[in-house]
């Protein structure tokens, strides 16, 4: 179980910084980090990091797609946690 923690840990550690470095690319007019991955990311079980890394850097706040898609995710992600470790 301790093992299931630490994983979580790193993908959302992941999540909040690929939101940065894609905030950092988009003011820099750089080739960006595809949406797809941050929300493979998000699916992954990194949401609480993309969904942190949102609000965190202003970026991607305009997007219904992340405004509303990372949080489904996470409340998806939340209720399977609960449904499965339940008694």
């Amino acid at each position: 179980m301790q093992y299931i923690w630490i994983a979580l840990l790193l993908i959302n550690a992941a999540g909040f910084l690929l939101m940065h470095l894609d905030k950092q690319k988009a003011r820099r007019h750089r080739r960006r980090i595809s949406e797809a991955t941050l929300f493979t990311v998000a699916a992954l079980g990194g949401s609480l990091g993309v969904w942190a890394g949102i609000y965190a850097f202003r970026h991607k706040t305009l997007h219904r797609r992340f405004t509303w898609g990372v949080p489904l995710i996470f409340a998806a992600q939340l209720a399977l946690a609960i449904w499965l470790l339940w008694p």
